[in-house]
C-alpha cells in the first residue's frame, strides 16, 4: 500500500514538474519547505529552542522535532529526531530543563529533557492528549489542560450481543448544540478540565471539573498562568451553562492550586481572555471587548487589580487586535502581537498606554494569512521571534527591546533558494471603484518575469472573512506563479489590520460590495500592462470561495473559477457547520427562520441563474466548518444549469486540505491544471 501510495505521488509530481523548469519551486519542494514556530528563549537569553516543522514524502504525513540555536546564530542543532510531533516546548525557570509535548510512543504525552545531560522523561501516560503547557514559578510543577470523559447521554438500553455475534457499531447519540468539530470529528462525551504535574513525574490532579470545557471559547487553545506566588492557576474559559449559545463570553478565573476553587476575576458581556500575571503579583493583563456581536470588534488590552477590581483599557487608541499580551520582567509595560495593514508586529504597551514597535515581519511560516504566530521575551528584554517574509517562509530571528534591528538566526530554506527561485512580490494600493476607498494588495510574479509580455492573472481571495492577507511567504501562490502565472491577492473590506470601520464594512452584508474592491484590484493590475486580460482567473478558499462564487455571480470576466471549500447557502450553513451559534448571532442579525430573506439573498446559491464560468470546487469529506453538502449544492446547481464544473471530494480532511501533504500538492495542482484547460492561447 505505501508503494501504490508512493508511485501516485511520484506521479502527480512528475506532472507538475513537466509544466515547471527546474529552477522553479515544484510539487515536491511541499515536502521539501520547513518553517521554524514558537521559538522560545531561555531565561539566560543564551539559547532559543524551537519547532522545526516538515513533511514526511514516505508516511505523507506533517511532524515536528525540537532544535535548539544560540543567541548568536552558532551551533543550530537538534534536540529530537523522527517523524513524530514533538512541539509546544517550555523552558523551566531556572533554564534546566525544558517540557514539551510529543506523540512518539503514540499518543500525544509531556516530556521533559534536562539540558545539561540531554536524558529524557516522559512524565504522563494520558488518554487525551495534554495541550497548554505551563511551568509552576518554582519549577516544581507543570499546569496543563486535557479532555476528561465522561458518560454519554442516554435513552435506550440496548441488549447485548451473544457471545460470539457480531453486531453492528451501536448508534451514536448526541444533545449538544456543538456535536462535531472542524478538526476534531465527531465529539466524544466530556470536557477540557486542567491538571497539575509533578515536573519529577508521578500521577496527575485534576485541578477544575465540572460540565464545561475550561479553555476560551470555540477557536482558543487553552492560555493559563500562574500566579508568582503559585498558589493560583489564572485560565479563561466560559462556565455558564449556556456556553454554547454564547461562545465567545468568557472570563478570566483563578483557580486555587490547594483545592481547586475556581472564581470569576471579569464580569462583563464579551470574551476576557490570554490573562498574564504582573511580576509583582499585583496586577492581571489580558485581552477582549465588550461584545455588541459586530462581525468584527477591536480586541484591547486591559489591566485589571489582582482580585478583579479596577478593570480599565491599556490600549484604547491602538484601533488594532492585541494578543498574547506578556509582562516585562520589570513591570513596566507589556510586549504583545498586532496585526497592522497586512503586517504582524510585536509591540511594547507601557503602563501610560504609550505604544511601540519592537519588531515587524511576524509570521507562522506557509500562508500569507495573518495570526498564529508568537514570541517570547526574558529578563534584559532580549525577544525570540519566527520571522516570515515572502522570501523567507519562517527563520528564527532574535533580538533586544531599545536596540534597532533584528538578527535572523536560521536559515531553514538556504539551500532550497539557492537552486530554486521564487516569484517577486509587489505591493501596490488602489482605489475602490465602489467608493473610492483605497485598498492594499499585492503581486506575485513568475521567476522570470519579464514586463514586455503579457501573463495569465489568478485573483486568489482571503477566507475569514475578518482576517488579511500580507507580506508573507505563501507555498501556493509561489507554486502558482512558477507555473507562470501572475497571482494577485488583496485585502478588500472586512478584512482585518485596517481598523473595526474598516471591518464591519461588511457587519451583516457579506459577501456584497466587496465584490467592487477585488474587481477594482484585477483592474489595478490589468493597467500595468503586462496582464493578459483575456487570460484572468479567480480562486479562494473557504470565505475566499464565497467570493469566488460572488465574483462569477456578477461578472463574466473570468474565463474559470475554483472555489475551494466554500459557503453556498448560509441558511444550510449555519445549520450544518460546526458553528451554529456563532454564525447566528455575528454574522447575521437572526436566526436562519427569522431572518430567511437575509441568509437567502447573501448566498450565492440564489444567485446562481447567472453564472456562466466554468467552475471547479474542492471540499475535504471531514470538513465540519463548510461542510462538504455546501460545494455539493452549488455543483448540482451549475450542472443543473450544464454550465461546466467539476467536484473534488478530499477523504480524510478537514478545512483547509493540508492535512496529509499530497492533498495540499492535489490542492495546488487541481486549481492550476482546471486553470490551464481554460486559457485562450493564441
Amino acid at each position: 500500500m505505501r508503494l501504490a501510495r508512493t508511485l501516485g505521488m511520484l506521479l502527480v509530481c512528475s506532472a507538475w514538474a513537466r509544466g515547471a523548469a527546474a529552477d522553479r519551486l515544484t510539487a515536491t519542494d511541499v515536502f521539501h519547505l520547513q518553517y521554524a514556530t514558537d521559538p522560545q528563549i531561555a531565561p539566560d537569553g543564551r539559547q532559543i529552542v524551537y519547532v522545526r516543522q516538515f513533511a514526511d514524502i514516505m508516511s505523507d504525513k506533517r511532524a515536528s522535532n525540537l532544535w535548539v540555536v544560540r543567541a548568536d546564530g552558532s551551533e543550530d542543532r537538534p534536540l529530537t529526531t523522527g517523524t513524530h510531533h514533538d512541539g509546544s516546548p517550555r523552558w523551566s525557570p531556572d533554564g534546566r530543563r525544558i517540557a514539551y509535548l510529543s506523540d512518539r510512543d503514540g499518543k500525544t504525552q509531556i516530556y521533559v529533557r534536562w539540558m545539561d545531560s540531554g536524558q529524557t522523561a516522559r512524565l504522563t501516560n494520558l488518554e487525551n492528549a495534554p495541550s497548554g503547557l505551563v511551568w509552576s514559578p518554582d519549577g516544581k510543577l507543570l499546569a496543563f489542560a486535557a479532555q476528561v470523559p465522561a458518560e454519554g447521554p442516554k435513552i435506550v438500553t440496548l441488549p447485548v450481543a451473544p457471545e460470539g455475534a457480531k453486531w453492528a457499531e451501536p448508534p451514536k447519540l448526541y444533545e449538544r448544540l456543538v456535536y462535531r468539530f472542524n478538526g476534531q470529528g465527531y465529539l466524544k462525551p466530556g470536557f477540557t478540565q486542567w491538571f497539575i504535574v509533578s515536573a519529577d513525574g508521578g500521577a496527575p490532579r485534576q485541578l477544575t471539573s465540572g460540565a464545561y470545557p475550561h479553555t476560551p471559547s470555540l477557536f482558543g487553545s487553552p492560555d493559563a498562568v500562574w500566579t508568582p506566588d503559585g498558589r493560583y492557576l489564572l485560565f479563561s474559559a466560559n462556565l455558564r451553562p449556556d456556553y454554547e449559545y454564547d461562545p465567545l463570553n468568557t472570563e478570566v478565573y483563578e483557580a486555587a492550586v490547594a483545592d481547586g476553587t475556581v472564581r470569576p476575576l471579569t464580569h462583563r458581556k464579551g470574551p476576557d481572555r490570554a490573562p498574564d500575571v504582573s511580576p509583582d503579583g499585583k496586577t492581571v493583563a489580558y485581552v477582549g471587548f465588550d461584545d455588541r456581536y459586530q462581525g468584527h470588534q477591536t480586541t484591547h488590552l486591559y489591566l485589571m487589580n489582582r482580585d478583579g477590581s479596577s478593570p480599565r483599557v491599556l490600549t484604547a487608541k491602538l484601533d488594532r487586535d492585541a494578543e498574547s499580551p506578556r509582562w516585562a520582567p520589570d513591570g513596566s509595560g507589556l510586549y504583545f502581537l498586532y496585526d497592522d495593514q497586512g503586517d504582524t508586529k510585536l509591540a511594547f504597551a507601557a503602563l501610560d498606554g504609550s505604544v511601540r514597535v519592537i519588531a515587524e515581519h511576524i509570521g507562522a511560516g506557509a500562508s500569507s494569512y495573518g495570526g498564529g504566530a508568537s514570541f517570547s521575551v526574558v529578563r534584559d528584554g532580549a525577544f525570540a521571534i519566527p520571522y516570515d517574509t515572502p522570501s523567507d517562509p519562517g527563520d528564527v530571528t532574535a533580538g533586544k527591546s531599545g536596540q534597532a534591528g533584528v538578527h535572523v538566526l536560521t536559515a531553514l530554506n538556504r539551500e532550497l533558494f539557492q537552486q530554486k527561485r521564487l516569484g517577486a512580490v509587489e505591493e501596490f494600493h488602489f482605489a475602490s471603484s465602489k467608493d473610492q476607498r483605497r485598498i492594499q494588495g499585492w503581486i506575485v510574479k513568475p521567476p522570470d518575469f519579464d514586463a514586455s509580455k503579457k501573463y495569465p492573472l489568478i485573483l486568489e481571495i482571503h477566507g475569514g472573512p475578518f482576517a488579511n492577507y500580507g507580506d508573507r511567504f505563501d507555498t501556493l501562490k509561489q507554486m502558482w506563479a512558477a507555473r507562470g502565472y501572475v497571482v494577485v491577492y488583496v485585502n478588500p473590506r472586512g478584512s482585518t489590520s485596517y481598523g473595526e470601520e474598516f471591518a464591519n464594512l461588511i457587519h451583516h452584508a457579506y459577501p456584497g460590495v466587496d465584490f467592487y474592491d477585488l474587481n477594482s484590484g484585477v483592474d489595478a493590475v490589468i493597467a500595468k500592462g503586462y496582464i493578459d486580460a483575456a487570460n484572468l482567473f479567480v480562486t479562494g478558499g473557504s470565505g475566499g470561495g464565497v467570493l469566488t462564487c460572488w465574483m462569477i455571480d456578477r461578472t463574466t470576466r473570468f474565463r474559470a473559477a475554483a472555489s475551494l471549500y466554500p459557503v453556498i447557502n448560509w441558511y444550510s450553513w449555519v445549520l450544518t457547520s460546526d458553528l451554529p451559534a456563532f454564525g447566528s448571532l455575528y454574522w447575521f442579525p437572526g436566526k436562519p427562520w427569522e431572518q430567511t430573506e437575509q441568509y437567502m439573498q447573501r448566498s450565492v446559491l440564489e444567485h446562481v441563474a447567472s453564472v456562466t464560468t466554468p467552475t471547479l470546487l474542492m471540499t475535504g469529506e471531514e470538513d465540519w466548518r463548510t461542510p462538504i453538502s455546501e460545494a455539493e449544492q452549488f455543483y448540482a446547481a451549475l450542472k443543473l444549469r450544464k454550465v461546466e464544473s467539476a467536484l473534488v471530494r478530499f477523504p480524510g480532511e478537514p478545512h483547509g486540505l493540508t492535512r496529509m501533504p499530497s492533498h495540499e500538492v492535489a490542492k495546488m495542482l487541481y486549481v492550476v491544471e482546471w486553470f490551464d484547460r481554460h486559457r485562450k492561447r493564441p
